[in-house]
């Protein structure tokens, strides 16, 4: 895909027309702990998981503003399938940092590519050519479907103590792992996101070439330039899980309007929209979600221009979207409360849109992007003190 193919499609169009198809899989992927087959040929037909993948290995380079629309278009209708697309379109910036033969091995020559990581714990010793790995990783969203893992490594001083980047955060060398080549161990018995399979995987004394690691977002690594490449994957990660958050929230408030005006509660004779209280709420919910999402899209809209103009992501920016982003995740969380207790008994329900998306959004808000303390984090660089980049 050269760059004229890229600017004439409309992303964002693509991801509600795959709406009914999403919402069809949801109920299956929610069993299976998985996104199944035909929604996975669906999305990558459409190029969902080459979003942030630069133009050269069959990307589409989108921009920050537009990822944050699209993961929340595809989150109204089902919130692992929004998880499992942020999330490997994160892992996708990686491509960069690789050295262009082996991105296009991993993703160009593979249109059903797809890469899943998380956190995890390491043995990595340097041999001649590459590195032996032995590592345990968890929480790989999408690795049920994934190509490739990317297997986290702390790089060791001679003392055996961690070094760092100059930015301050820890120095992490990500080793590209065939799926093949490493198992997974289901592990995901949680409340909510169950489609996104979240599981781990395992290497043993796995010998993994150099030419396969990369050094994450150290600038002096990075193979090829484009304003995009200028965010770390953090802050893509950041707006495109509030999107997945707000996502929900809307479609729980959508749901809410339309069973209002013909629910009429037990021992009562009037709807739930004639109600005072009702009225309150709602308002209130509508006011949470669309000042939070304003928020999130102007600052992300006036720091792509920003950065497009200067070539440099600052400190400042970076604290600008952990913020916002931040804010609109909590907002969502309590205009979603505020709509499951109007909706009273009909919430609970598996059968109506309430239930699973009450538990995916209360699991959204659990990962370290909704973390209250992010707050905290940006208050202490507004008063004069360093930004901790290991989070923003």
């Amino acid at each position: 895909m050269d760059s004229a193919e890229n600017t004439e499609i409309d992303y964002l169009e693509r991801a509600r027309a795959l709406g009914p198809t999403i919402l069809g899989a949801a109920d299956q992927a929610e069993r299976d702990r998985q996104l199944p087959s035909q929604l996975l040929d669906a999305l990558h037909g459409a190029g969902m998981f080459r979003l942030l993948l630069p133009i050269p290995y069959g990307g589409a380079e989108i921009d920050p503003p537009t990822f944050f629309q699209i993961i929340e278009a595809v989150a109204k209708f089902d919130a692992s399938t929004a998880w499992c697309l942020c999330q490997s379109n994160g892992c996708a910036m990686a491509a960069p940092y690789l050295e262009p033969t082996i991105a296009q091995k991993v993703w160009g020559d593979d249109p059903r590519a797809s890469v899943a990581w998380g956190p995890g714990k390491t043995t990595v010793t340097e041999v001649k050519g590459g590195y032996r790995v032995t590592g345990n990783w968890a929480f790989a969203s999408g690795g049920r479907h994934a190509t490739w893992f990317g297997g986290h490594t702390n790089i060791l001083d001679a003392g055996g103590k961690p070094t760092w980047n100059d930015d301050g955060t820890p120095a992490v060398r990500t080793m590209m792992i065939p799926a093949a080549e490493a198992p997974m161990t289901a592990i995901w018995d949680v409340v909510g996101l169950l489609g996104t399979g979240s599981d781990a995987f395992a290497v043993e004394d796995l010998f993994v070439a150099k030419e396969y690691s990369l050094l994450r977002e150290v600038a002096t690594e990075r193979q090829y330039e484009s304003p995009l490449y200028q965010f770390p994957a953090m802050c893509l990660y950041a707006s495109g899980f509030a999107g997945t958050a707000l996502g929900i929230a809307r479609s729980m408030y959508d749901s809410f309007m339309e069973l209002a005006l013909e629910k009429k509660p037990r021992l009562q004779r009037n709807t739930l929209s004639d109600n005072a209280v009702v009225q309150w709420q709602a308002a209130q919910a509508k006011a949470k979600l669309e000042s939070s999402r304003a928020y999130l899209l102007d600052e992300l809209n006036k720091i792509w221009v920003e950065v497009q103009a200067s070539g440099t992501l600052t400190v400042e920016q970076r604290a600008r979207i952990r913020l916002s982003s931040t804010y609109a995740i909590h907002q969502a969380k309590e205009a979603a409360d505020l709509v499951y207790d109007m909706a009273g008994a009909t919430a609970i329900f598996r059968s109506n849109p309430f239930e699973r998306r009450f538990r995916d959004l209360h699991t959204v808000t659990q990962q370290l992007q909704g973390r209250k303390s992010n707050f905290q984090t940006v208050g202490a660089y507004l008063f004069g003190g360093e930004l901790d980049l290991t989070v923003a």
